[in-house]
């Protein structure tokens, strides 16, 4: 088990450290330290192409699709440097992590020539079709439908939460091709075009003012024939391949963005005096334990495979880091106090650690809630019997 890193992996880590230090001192300095997902969304566009034109767009990928054939061991460290560095998260994170390494597991030559390309290149910008309002996390309950007509395929129906939409270029949606079908029988995965007269996306605003999530409606949408990845009705085996990525080696950068948030809360605890309260230390160092704890435990998990996607104890991960750190919000809150109410911004926005109060409150339920994550966990990685579910 290999819980550190090489000379030449930390040597690695330098060249990455200098490169996006550079790029936050410079150029782009006018998106160091952003929290939201949203703010300077154009700007963030053109940080995507910077990153691409360098060759760190995604860097895991194979040198013929755009990337690096960086190993995995370099992929954590440049997500770790990435976040220490105080570049604001990928607005291509669906793209880069979720969309291209399906293409590159299921995709077809042809379709490997007609995205790949230009996502490396953070010229095609991807967001996620899955969930539903009568649906939420269960996927194998989605009503949207598909059919082939004319050599398209039409779809109608509605998808929510879908992160970053109004400012994509391309939706992957779960649609349901079978007439009659139940459950992740007859479902079919597809790549639509966004900008078409067949999909409105409305906003939707969140408690900490962002509008990040959007409800995306399809009415009459269309997408050429071969546009679905895998065999038609084998959408769900296509969606459980991507959702397989989810916990990869992004996880190591997640938890160097959650260091910078600890450390925020250190720092105002030393500055407003809330450090003298025995509570308050005693709270802050059970978050330091638990931050190494996570990464401990992701760098274990992480090394017993040798591709980005894992699974058995990954599936642990996204109900422990998301407990974790809406507990990091509460504390954030008890340590700023009154103070931590009120902000100097125009209009609802916050700085960082009111925001990570009111944007953590939502880790418990997005990406699958931690009642669903708890099946999961018996289902998949304990071998339990399934819990028993009604009829669709």
């Amino acid at each position: 088990m290999k819980l550190g890193f090489s000379a030449a992996e930390e040597e690695f880590r330098a060249e990455c450290a200098d490169w996006l230090t550079a790029q936050m001192s410079g150029e782009f300095a006018d998106i160091k330290g952003i929290t939201t997902l949203t703010e300077k969304a154009e700007r963030r566009k053109e940080w995507e192409q910077h990153l691409g034109a360098h060759g760190w767009g995604c860097i895991g990928w194979p040198k013929a699709w755009g990337g690096r054939d960086a190993s995995l061991a370099q992929q954590v460290i440049f997500a770790e440097e990435y976040a220490r560095a105080g570049v604001p998260g990928r607005v291509n994170h669906i793209g880069i992590e979720l969309a291209g390494p399906t293409l590159l597991t299921l995709g077809t030559e042809e379709q490997k020539r007609r995205f790949l390309p230009d996502i490396a290149a953070g010229k095609t910008i991807f967001c996620q079709g899955f969930s539903e309002p009568n649906a939420g996390s269960d996927l194998a309950s989605v009503r949207t439908k598909a059919r082939l007509e004319g050599g398209e395929w039409v779809v109608d129906g509605q998808k929510i939460w879908t992160s970053l939409a109004h400012i994509s270029d391309w939706i992957f949606v779960v649609a349901r091709s079978e007439e009659g079908s139940k459950g992740p029988k007859g479902l079919t995965f597809l790549m639509m075009e966004l900008d078409q007269p067949g999909i409105d996306i409305r906003p939707i605003r969140q408690i900490n003012g962002d509008a990040e999530f959007n409800e995306t409606f399809f009415d009459g949408a269309r997408c050429r024939e071969d546009s679905l990845i895998g065999a038609v009705g084998d959408g769900w085996r296509v969606a459980m391949t991507l959702l397989s990525f989810e916990r990869g080696v992004s996880t190591l950068g997640q938890q160097m963005a959650f260091r910078n948030e600890l450390d925020a809360i250190i720092a105002a605890a030393k500055a407003n005096g809330a450090s003298t309260d025995p509570l308050i230390r005693q709270r802050i160092a059970k978050a330091e334990i638990g931050l190494r704890l996570m990464r401990y435990g992701a760098l274990r998990m992480l090394s017993n495979t040798d591709h980005a996607s894992v699974d058995g104890a990954a599936l642990t991960y996204k109900i422990q880091w998301a407990s974790w750190r809406r507990s990091l919000g509460e504390l954030a809150m008890d340590v700023l106090g009154q103070a931590g109410e009120v902000t100097d911004h125009d209009g609802y926005e916050w700085p960082m650690l009111p925001n990570l109060f009111l944007y953590s409150r939502a880790d418990t339920i997005y990406g699958g809630t931690n009642q669903i994550q708890r099946n999961l966990i018996a289902e998949r990685g304990l071998g339990l019997p399934r819990e028993p579910r009604g009829e669709a």
